[in-house]
This record gives structure tokens, C-alpha cells and sequence, in this order.
């Protein structure tokens, strides 16, 4: 077969639109089209009187040898590639060595759980929280009613952060062995929507995450795996290998116990911020990672839609508009939107007592009234935090902390209106635009929760962006703060073959280890850090 990219039909074509314009592009009768399916479904909205819907397919014809010579060096027509997985590694018959342990539950441990399981190697998952249906009541216990369980939250528990988000399932990793697609298909498998496979940006929503989760747990302990709730790493015991190097031991848990292992994936979340004291602690190698610090921003849907789409908006084959900004400020700082949800809410994400945090979730129908997104500037640590491995922490919870007081100490969040926040005054009424945040929203002056350059910068980037996006800083628009676990403060330094740069046998892997960001990314590298434990048994065999 063929892939066919770039090809481009109105929005309200026929079904014969398609085809049609395949055998257009190469110049084929439609005798010669024996069949087709689509890859990606995109769209270009460039033009709002004229949106084009953007395929790639992949097609069945009755020469392709003659179809590729007449379009040798055209990137947009090659062979379809192999996208299929194939392990690289499997664990013998009757393999009965020490089972590697996976710590962490969300996307990038779900996944090394998975690919160790169906190589045979029966991994053990430890999640210092619970499975996701009872993380999702406590989670709902912080929103209705200001009640936070440390280990058990949007952060903590089965499924990770990422299941209480939109569930946006794209990246921009370079996926050379396709193992994107190995993760989407595992998720299809597991009860998503087919739609999944060719949608250009696909996304799932938090209420099909929980099933589908469910779902993969149920395959990985069919396949041998084992899952430990309610189980936290207090300690690593390290070793002395016999070439010099220092490798894993074993694992202290909260119990008192000691689990003897010697591989373990750490897919740990960007807020495993014990764990981060942990390693410290013992000597791994770690290091400060810019992130980025912020608020949500609130616009009603349908602001978004007419912006980006005119007289098409809500049409059902483009759904809820979304939208990507960045703006390069006066004071040599970066603003840009950041996990942007449409017809979805802003939703506490705390994991500390008393402190505020912010994040953004949808559902799969993206129906909700407001659109909100991530509003963030980028620091980094030479600059910002420059105290050592872990002072990133410390910058994030200072500025939570903040938060939580500018509240109101009950764990509603500080907000002020764009109108307001571009004019140096705190907020004392709301306008046309309703905060989605619970457990409450207070309104006042976010300055007190922000660094100066923050809101230095918010001031110069949101008329840019008005006029980018009409009534983007409309003054009812409204901003609710602190966004500060866009990404890890740390990474836990790795060398090419996965292993810490300075332990051996132990893999740092996914968000929390500073080498992901957003649920696909993660996925594909906890399927490459099961791949490289696998490697490492049989090398020692």
C-alpha cells in the first residue's frame, strides 16, 4: 500500500469527494483505486469561508510500482510504513527471576506495567494511591466539599494526572518505530474510540479514561502482573555491582516491609516530590528543569468556535475549537497557552495541604460552556531557582502557598478578570464569564500569588493575543491562579540505555522524571523504558 498525505477536500464533501480526489492527486483511473483507509484526519481553518478537511491515507492499487516511480522524491506519496509492534525482548518459559518493579501508576508505568507483562515478566506496580475508581471519589471530595487526601487525588492514583485532563492523546516526539500507535491501539483495545487512530489532535476525556484504565489493569494481571495499592517508596537500597557501579537492591515500603528487586521503572508524576527528597537523598543523579508558571484563563466555547472557525462553528466534523499562543515579551520572558481544553473546566489539582493548585479537564463531548487553558510564562533555573536539583519545589510550593491564602485558606482559588488584572487593580465582582473552578473561585489581585515578571508579562501578551483570538482579553475573561505542575522541576538524569546516569538497573522514565509531557509522550516512553529493563534481564542471564 501507499500513504497519500496532504490531501485536502471541503469540509462538507460527499463520500465520493474522497476517492475522487485520491485518483486526482495521482493522476489514476478509478479503475486502478482498489481501496483505501484513512491514516490522519486534520483540518485547515486558515481560511474561515473555506475550511478544507486534510487526509492521509493510506491506498490499495492495482500498480503501486508505477505510482511510486512517477512520484519518486515526493514526500507526500511513499510506501506504507510497517507500523506494527514487535517486542524486542520476551522472558524465556518458566522465567522465574526477580520481578521488576514499576513505580507509579499513570500513563508511563500503565504502559512499562503492560509491555514487561506481555513480554512475560510479570512486573509488580506500586501506586502510593488508589485505583481509580475511589481516587475519583476523593478527588470529588476536594471539589464539592474543600476535603484533600495527600494520596489520593488528581495527581495521585491509578491512571496518574492525566486522567483527570482532556486526555489529549498527540505529541510532538519524533516516533521513528511508531510506538504511538502501538499506545493508541492498546487504548481502542482497552474501550476508547475508534476515532482515536486518525484524528489529527485525538483526544478522550476523563469519564472513558476510568473504564479504559480498568480495562489494561484487568490485562496486565491476566498476563501475570501485580498491582500494590496504597504502597509508597520511602527508600531505595543500593548495592555495589561487581563492575564498580552502584545498582538496585530493593525498595523500603511505608509498611515497614522490603520488596527485593533488582530493576525498577521509575514513572513516578511531576509531583512525586518525596520521592524527588528520596533520590536526593541517596545519591542518584538529579537535576533542576525549567518549567512553567501560570494561571487558567476562561473564555466562554463559543468565543473560541466563531474565532476559529466563522459561520462553521459547531459544525460536528470540526467540534470544539482550540487554539495555540505564544508571545516573546519586552522582559525577555515567554507566554503561551498551555494544555488548553475546550468545553471543559478548571479543576483543583493540589496534592499538598494547604496549597492551590490549577489545572484544566474535558470530556469526550468537550460540551461544557467555557473553553480555559493553561496561561503561562517560562522560567528556567540559572534564572529562577537556581538553589540545586530540587529548588524548583520549593519556588512551585512557595507560590501554591500564596495561592492558598489569596483563596481565602479553604482551598478556593485566587481570580481576578483580565480587565481587572490589565488595569493593576484586584477583582471584586465577576463579569460575563463564570469561573468553572470548585470548589470556589475568590476574585482578587493575582499579584499576590505571581511573580512580578508573570504578571509583567501577562500585561503585554494578552492584547497580542486579542488580536489573534477576538475577545481573547475581553475584560470579563477570567483568570484563576496558580498553574504550576506544567512539568517536572526535576529530572532524574539517564543515559541512552535508560539507566540513571549513576545507578544502575534503576530506568527514570515518563513526566515525573523530566523525559515526558501530556499522556502520549509518557505512554511511549514507559513502552521504551520496559523495553530496556527487558534488555538488561537478558544481558544478565
Amino acid at each position: 500500500m501507499l500513504r497519500l498525505s496532504g490531501l485536502s477536500v471541503p469540509l462538507d464533501h460527499p463520500p465520493e469527494a474522497l476517492p475522487q480526489a485520491i485518483c486526482r492527486r495521482l493522476g489514476i483511473d478509478a479503475e486502478a483505486l482498489r481501496g483505501f483507509s484513512i491514516y490522519r484526519r486534520g483540518n485547515d481553518a486558515r481560511r474561515r469561508s473555506a475550511i478544507q478537511l486534510v487526509y492521509t491515507v493510506d491506498v490499495d492499487l492495482t500498480d503501486e510500482g508505477e505510482v511510486l516511480e512517477r512520484f519518486a522524491g515526493d514526500k507526500d506519496v511513499r510506501p506504507t510504513p510497517d507500523m506494527s509492534y514487535r517486542p524486542p525482548v520476551r522472558a524465556p518459559e518458566g522465567w522465574g527471576g526477580l520481578r521488576p518493579v514499576v513505580i507509579g501508576a499513570g500513563p508511563c508505568g500503565l504502559f512499562a506495567g503492560l509491555i514487561l507483562a506481555q513480554m512475560g515478566f510479570r512486573p509488580i506496580i506500586l501506586d502510593r494511591g488508589k485505583v481509580v475508581r475511589q481516587r475519583t471519589k476523593d478527588t470529588w471530595g476536594l471539589w464539592r466539599r474543600g476535603e484533600l487526601d495527600p494520596d489520593s487525588n488528581v495527581q495521585f492514583g491509578e491512571g496518574g494526572a492525566g486522567t483527570f485532563s482532556d486526555g489529549k492523546l498527540y505529541c510532538r516526539v519524533k516516533d521513528p518505530r511508531f510506538l504511538g500507535r502501538k499506545v493508541l491501539e492498546e487504548f481502542v483495545r482497552a474501550g476508547a474510540p475508534d476515532d482515536i487512530l486518525w484524528e489529527a489532535h485525538p483526544h478522550i476525556g476523563t469519564f472513558r479514561l476510568v473504564s479504559m484504565v480498568e480495562n489494561m489493569r484487568s490485562s496486565i494481571e491476566e498476563l501475570g502482573g501485580e498491582y500494590r495499592w496504597q504502597t509508597r517508596v520511602d527508600d531505595i537500597e543500593l548495592d555495589r555491582l561487581p563492575d564498580g557501579r552502584q545498582g538496585v537492591r530493593g525498595l523500603h515500603l511505608d509498611d515497614g516491609s522490603f520488596l527485593e528487586t533488582d530493576h525498577v521503572v521509575m514513572a513516578v508524576g511531576h509531583s512525586a516530590r518525596p520521592t524527588f527528597e528520596m533520590l536526593h537523598r541517596r545519591g542518584v543523579h538529579l537535576e533542576a528543569k525549567p518549567f512553567s508558571i501560570g494561571v487558567r484563563i476562561e473564555h466562554p466555547q463559543a468565543w473560541i468556535d466563531q474565532a476559529r472557525f466563522g459561520n462553521c462553528a459547531k459544525h460536528p466534523d470540526l467540534g470544539a475549537a482550540a487554539y495555540s499562543l505564544a508571545h516573546h515579551c519586552a522582559n525577555e520572558r515567554t507566554v503561551y497557552s498551555f494544555c488548553m481544553c475546550p468545553g471543559g473546566r478548571v479543576v483543583a489539582a493540589t496534592s499538598e495541604e494547604g496549597r492551590v493548585v490549577t489545572n484544566g479537564m474535558s470530556q469526550y463531548s468537550r460540551a461544557e460552556f467555557n473553553a480555559n487553558s493553561g496561561l503561562v510564562v517560562a522560567i528556567d533555573p540559572a534564572r529562577d531557582y537556581p538553589g540545586g536539583p530540587l529548588a524548583g519545589i520549593d519556588f512551585q510550593r512557595h507560590w501554591e502557598d500564596q495561592a492558598f491564602i489569596a483563596g481565602g485558606s479553604n482551598y478556593h482559588a485566587p481570580g481576578q478578570t483580565v480587565g481587572d488584572l490589565l488595569a493593576g487593580r484586584a477583582s471584586t465582582v465577576l463579569g460575563d464569564v463564570a469561573p468553572s473552578y470548585k470548589p470556589g473561585v475568590t476574585m482578587t489581585d493575582l499579584a499576590q500569588c505571581l511573580p512580578p515578571f508573570v504578571i509583567e508579562a501577562f500585561r503585554e501578551a494578552l492584547p497580542v493575543f486579542g488580536r489573534q483570538i477576538p475577545r481573547y482579553d475581553h475584560p470579563d475573561a477570567v483568570m484563576t491562579g496558580v498553574e504550576t505542575r506544567t512539568s517536572s522541576p526535576v529530572r532524574i538524569t539517564r543515559g541512552k540505555d535508560m539507566h540513571s546516569l549513576n545507578v544502575d538497573r534503576l530506568f527514570p522514565a515518563g513526566e515525573g522524571a523530566g523525559y515526558a509531557g501530556g499522556i502520549l509522550s509518557a505512554a511511549i516512553d514507559g513502552i521504551k523504558a520496559a523495553e530496556a529493563v527487558a534488555a538488561s534481564i537478558a544481558a544478565a542471564r
